[in-house]
């Protein structure tokens, strides 16, 4: 039995993203950045990218990384099934980085996606924007911008759903969910 909820549906996350594209332009205007270069991390991430790269009208083209080789636990959780290319189309080195991911928790993800970075270059800079900061950090990796902090117990688990419309959604730990996935995929096996 799912116990998934909605916690923000698309016109709330779409402005959480214009509040966080407005704190981001001042951010890089004090820091007097002009020409910053954007990645979005594959999934939730590219999603929230795209839309932060268009209203924040970056010439840059926008670059994609999936993190999957790059994770501590590969070899324990395996290949994701549904690998993308990374796509950075820009020089590296000593550019101003805008790293985009939807929701840190331990911070794994994003310590992933500097390593590679760094095998194209070295920037100047990386400054961390994501929607949804959650506790459970294991890293010391701290964001620039953040849309919301939701108050969740370390058993929930919140995911962006999307591309379009995006939708945030509360439910019981990975572990849980992978549980309720395999206990329904093996009853529809049994089921005539």
């Amino acid at each position: 039995m799912s116990t998934n909820k909605i916690f923000l549906q698309a016109d709330a996350i779409e402005q959480r993203i214009r509040d966080m594209s407005q704190t981001l332009k001042i951010r890089l205007e004090v820091q007097q950045i002009d020409s910053p270069a954007m990645i979005g991390i594959h999934t939730g991430g590219a999603w929230l990218a795209q839309r932060l790269h268009r209203q924040l009208a970056i010439p840059e083209t926008l670059g994609t990384l999936d993190i999957s080789f790059y994770r501590d636990d590969f070899t324990r959780i395996g290949m994701n099934p549904e690998v993308k290319p990374s796509h950075i189309p820009f020089d590296v080195d000593d550019r101003h980085i805008i790293l985009v991911d939807d929701v840190l928790q331990t911070g794994r993800t994003i310590r992933a996606a500097m390593n590679e970075i760094f095998d194209y270059g070295r920037p100047a800079s990386i400054l961390l924007v994501t929607l949804v900061e959650r506790s459970g950090r294991e890293l010391p990796i701290q964001p620039g911008v953040v849309g919301l902090r939701p108050p969740l117990s370390l058993d929930q688990h919140i995911t962006l759903n999307g591309p379009d419309p995006l939708s945030l959604v509360i439910g019981g730990s990975k572990r849980a969910a992978r549980s309720e996935s395999n206990q329904a995929q093996a009853q529809a096996g049994r089921d005539p």
